[in-house]
């Protein structure tokens, strides 16, 4: 009998797949500063974060408690780590390190983006790796905003509105510099851009872990798949509180939704205002092969203008709910539930896209879900 030096009963293999959130953010928006903040929290004592280079947040000046040539870990218990090359890599040699017991049994990856990053990619990778999106569940994408100079940001840098577009959190750092005025436009900006995030003030980088994580679908605490708090459907019925309720067809109460965030006036040549965010409902249930031709429509025609869906489906033929997630071009493989959260059954599509009218998939939807596939 041969001799090997692990045995599977000798590895530390996860029960569920870990948490991975990924931390984004432009350039002087205080990243740095959230990072050094989060390792010497004790909460992030099974976290790992991936970092760009250990120079930028300044390991020397925190608690180290051992290190080698790309992991340290800190005294809170967070593990640090750089990426060497390609980032899947060193997720999956960081892994392994944790199944053979030569680093902590952390529950959680996060991973911090250069400030230029657009996040999409990353999470295309996150969702279609077959290594990572087994072992790997999507969390969070939290994206921090400098409150001084967020709008300046925004008006000139079309990826920063991007990072924002897709983001579960939003961080406004540095608000203590910041007159009140001009804080709650920035808020109400964010908030017209992606209203489905939650946006956090924060000062001196200085924030609770349980604040930035668990926003994915799976709700860790109670061991079950809450699509409610991941989908976030109501941000854009209280938009429309006035609106009438009930049974409608697809998107009726929501419609308009695009055109928030024009009134403004001085917003009119801002890059957001090619941004929307609509929730596309429908009340019957939904054939599975009409919808998989819509959303084929989308990717081919619109792909890299869908920044971000996310939906729950009443699809014919199953009792229970199915969950869609899709970046641009890449969905995540489909989820059933277990069971309705409640008893509005309808499906429920959030979209967050670039340069698309909120009419095209009204219209495009009716053709293919209701119509069988004809556009003419």
């Amino acid at each position: 009998m041969p001799n090997h030096k692990f045995q599977v009963h000798d590895m530390d293999i996860p029960d569920e797949p870990l948490a991975l959130s990924v931390l984004t953010g432009f350039l002087g928006s205080g990243k740095t500063t959230l990072l050094k903040q989060l390792l010497q929290h004790p909460d992030m004592d099974e976290t790992a974060v991936i970092v760009n280079e250990f120079g930028e947040i300044g390991l020397d000046h925190l608690l180290v408690e051992s290190s080698s040539e790309d992991i340290v870990l800190m005294n809170s218990g967070c593990l640090c780590c750089t990426v060497r090359g390609d980032l899947v890599e060193t997720i999956r040699k960081l892994y392994k390190k944790r199944l053979m017991k030569e680093v902590p049994a952390f529950q959680r990856i996060v991973i911090e983006t250069t400030g230029l990053a657009d996040p999409a990619p990353i999470l295309q990778t996150l969702m279609s790796d077959p290594f990572l999106s087994d072992r790997f569940r999507l969390d969070s994408v939290i994206t921090t905003v400098d409150a001084i100079h967020g709008n300046d940001t925004l008006d000139k840098q079309q990826e920063s509105v991007k990072q924002v577009a897709v983001a579960d959190r939003l961080l406004l750092t540095k608000t203590d510099l910041t007159q009140k005025n001009k804080l709650e436009g920035l808020i109400e900006r964010l908030r017209n851009l992606n209203p489905t995030a939650i946006v956090e003030e924060i000062e001196h980088g200085i924030i609770a872990p349980t604040s930035l994580f668990n926003a994915g679908l799976y709700n860790p605490e109670t061991k079950t798949l809450d699509v409610q708090k991941w989908l976030k459907a109501e941000a854009f019925d209280e938009e429309h509180d006035d609106h009438q309720h009930g049974h409608h067809g697809h998107g009726h109460h929501e419609h308009g939704h695009h055109e928030h965030g024009h009134d403004h006036k001085h917003n009119t040549n801002r890059h957001d205002d090619k941004v929307h965010a609509f929730c596309l409902t429908h009340d019957h249930p939904i054939d599975w092969e009409q919808l998989n031709s819509w959303i084929q429509m989308l990717i081919t025609l619109y792909g890299s203008n869908l920044l971000r869906i996310k939906g729950v489906l009443n699809i014919e033929g199953d009792e229970n709910p199915i969950v869609i997630h899709g970046v641009q071009h890449i969905f995540h493989p489909p989820v059933m539930l277990d069971s309705w959260p409640d008893e509005d059954h309808r499906s429920k599509i959030v979209f967050i896209v670039r340069d698309l009218k909120r009419e095209m998939f009204d219209d495009t939807f009716k053709a293919f879900i209701e119509q069988g596939g004809d556009l003419r």
